[in-house]
C-alpha cells in the first residue's frame, strides 16, 4: 500500500518517477494566467495568518464548506481567522476524493513542511506552526514566489488599471517578472447599460480619448493596449460565455453602442452583434502587437441571485455551462485567419464534453510556422484536477501534439496555489510513464520523453510567450 502524499505521490510507475524527479521537478514555474493582486507583490505583503493567505478569496474552499453545512460567516463573513480556519479543518476530511483534499495537503507540505493530515484534531497545532513561519520574512508574498521557483507571473488586469504595482515590481527586480495581462471584459459587458456607461466614461478618463461612438471606444482601448504593451504585457484574456461571430456592419455596431451608452437595453441580437465586433477588434490589436490571446468560455456565472445580492460575484456560485460552441468558434477564428490577423490563441473550455471539439478545432488554424500556434488550454476551473487534466491531455494527445503543449497555470488568487504546477507535472509524468510501462511508448526514447516533459512543464511556455 502506497503512502499518501509522499515523494512519489501520483507517480504509479518507475518510469513516471524518473520523468518527474529527473526532469519535471527541477523546472521553474511560468504562471501565465492567475488572479493574484499585484499590490501584494509590490508591497511584499506579510500575511497575518494562515487564514489570510489560504482561505481569503478561495471560493473553491467556500463551496466545500457550505456543502458541509458551514455558515456563511465562516466563509466570507466576520468570523475570526481562527474560527474560519477551524471550520475549514472540520471540512477537509469530508473532501476526500475531491481535488481539494490533494491540494490542501500538497500545499501544507510544500509551503510549511506539514505532513500531518489536516483535521479538527490537528488544526490548532498546524495553524500555530504555520503562523509562526508566516511571521518570517521568507514567507512574504515575494518569499513564497521564490520558494516555489516562480520565474514569471501574469496577473489579470482591466484596461483602466494604472499598472503602478507592476512598475514597482519591475523596479524591485526581486527575481520574478510580474507582468500584466489585458482583460477587457467590462468593455464587452453591455447587459447593464448604467454600469457599461460608467465604465466607458472611466476608460475615456484614463485614455484621454473622448468616447461618444464605437469607433472612439476602440481608439481608447488602443491607447490602453499600447500602455499595457509598454508595461511588458504579452497576453490578453477574455472571459466569455460563448463565442460571438455574427455578421455586422459598422453602422449596426455604432447604433448598438449609441443605444446602450444612452441607457437603453439591447436586444439579444444587438448584444451578440456588438460582442462579435468587439471580439474581432480586440483580436486584431493582439495580432498587431504579437500577443497571445486567451479565451475562457463555457461558464454560467452568479447563478444564486440571493447570494449575488448579498456577497457579490466570484464567491463560489458559478457552474459549467451548456452552450453550442463549435460553429461560432470556427467562424470567429476563420474571420481572423482569412484576414491574416489570427494571433497566437489559447482556448479553455469548462465543459469536458467539449474536449475533443476543441482539440480538433485548433488543428484547423495551425499556420505551419509557429509550433502549437493555436493551443488547447489546460484543464480550467472545475477541470484543473487529476481527472480533468488527464482528459484534456488525452484528447490533445490523440487529436493534436501534446509535445507542443504550453502546460499549466494556477488561475488562482492565492500565493499557496503554486503546487498546482507540481500536481499537473506529476499527473503528466504518470500519464506518459504508464504508456511506457505498457509498451505504448518506447522505453528507448527516455531522453526525448524527458525533454518533452521539461518542455511541457516550462520550455514551451517560455518560447511561446517570448518571456
Amino acid at each position: 500500500m502506497k503512502k499518501f502524499n509522499d515523494e512519489d505521490f501520483l507517480l504509479q510507475s518507475e518510469t513516471a518517477r524518473r520523468l518527474y524527479h529527473d526532469h519535471a521537478a527541477k523546472m521553474p514555474i511560468i504562471d501565465y494566467h492567475c488572479h493574484l493582486d499585484p499590490r501584494y507583490i509590490a508591497e511584499d505583503h506579510r500575511f497575518r495568518s494562515l487564514t489570510e493567505v489560504w482561505l481569503d478569496g478561495d471560493h473553491y474552499k467556500w463551496r466545500a464548506m457550505r456543502t458541509n453545512g458551514v455558515a456563511e460567516r465562516y466563509c466570507t463573513g466576520d468570523a475570526s481567522d481562527w474560527e474560519r480556519f477551524e471550520k475549514w479543518a472540520e471540512t477537509v476530511p469530508y473532501t476526500m476524493r475531491n481535488p481539494l483534499y490533494h491540494w490542501t495537503h500538497l500545499e501544507l507540505k510544500t509551503a510549511f513542511g506539514v505532513e500531518e493530515l489536516l483535521s479538527p484534531a490537528t488544526a490548532r497545532d498546524i495553524y500555530d506552526r504555520c503562523n509562526e513561519l508566516l511571521a518570517r520574512p521568507e514567507y512574504s508574498a515575494r518569499g513564497l514566489m521564490r520558494r516555489y521557483n516562480v520565474e514569471v507571473v501574469c496577473t489579470t488586469d482591466d484596461p483602466v488599471d494604472s499598472l503602478e504595482y507592476h512598475r514597482i515590481c519591475r523596479e524591485a527586480a526581486f527575481g520574478c517578472r510580474v507582468l500584466p495581462a489585458w482583460r477587457p471584459d467590462k468593455a464587452m459587458a453591455v447587459e447593464n447599460p448604467a454600469a457599461f456607461r460608467a465604465y466607458v466614461d472611466r476608460l475615456a478618463e484614463v485614455s484621454g480619448v473622448e468616447i461618444r461612438s464605437f469607433a472612439t471606444l476602440i481608439d481608447a482601448l488602443r491607447v490602453r493596449h499600447r500602455f499595457f504593451e509598454e508595461a511588458g504585457c504579452r497576453l490578453s484574456d477574455h472571459g466569455i460565455e460563448e463565442f460571438y461571430a455574427e455578421d455586422y456592419t459598422p453602422q449596426q455596431v455604432e447604433a448598438a453602442f449609441a443605444k446602450v451608452y444612452g441607457g437603453a437595453e439591447l436586444t439579444d441580437g444587438e448584444r451578440r452583434l456588438y460582442k462579435s465586433a468587439m471580439l474581432v477588434e480586440m483580436a486584431v490589436m493582439d495580432w498587431e502587437t504579437g500577443w497571445t490571446q486567451q479565451y475562457h468560455f463555457g461558464v454560467i456565472r452568479n447563478n444564486n441571485s440571493r447570494k449575488m445580492a448579498s456577497i457579490g460575484p466570484d464567491t463560489g456560485f458559478d457552474s459549467i455551462g451548456d452552450f453550442t460552441l463549435a460553429k461560432n468558434m470556427a467562424r470567429f477564428l476563420d474571420r481572423l485567419d482569412a484576414q491574416g490577423k489570427l494571433a497566437k490563441t489559447i482556448l479553455y473550455n469548462l465543459n469536458p464534453r467539449d474536449n475533443e471539439m476543441v482539440a480538433t478545432m485548433i488543428g484547423n488554424f495551425q499556420d505551419g510556422e509557429t509550433a502549437g500556434k493555436i493551443q488547447f488550454g489546460s484543464g480550467w476551473w472545475f477541470l484543473d484536477q487529476k481527472d480533468g487534466m488527464e482528459r484534456q491531455m488525452n484528447a490533445l494527445s490523440l487529436l493534436g501534439l501534446l509535445s507542443r503543449f504550453v502546460g499549466m497555470l494556477t488561475d488562482s488568487r492565492s500565493f499557496l496555489s503554486y503546487p498546482r504546477h507540481e500536481y499537473f507535472r506529476r499527473t503528466l509524468c504518470n500519464l506518459i510513464g504508464a504508456d511506457v510501462e505498457a509498451g505504448l511508448l518506447p522505453a528507448s526514447e527516455m531522453e526525448f520523453l524527458g525533454r518533452m516533459v521539461e518542455d511541457i512543464s516550462y520550455n514551451n511556455a517560455k518560447r511561446y510567450f517570448g518571456f
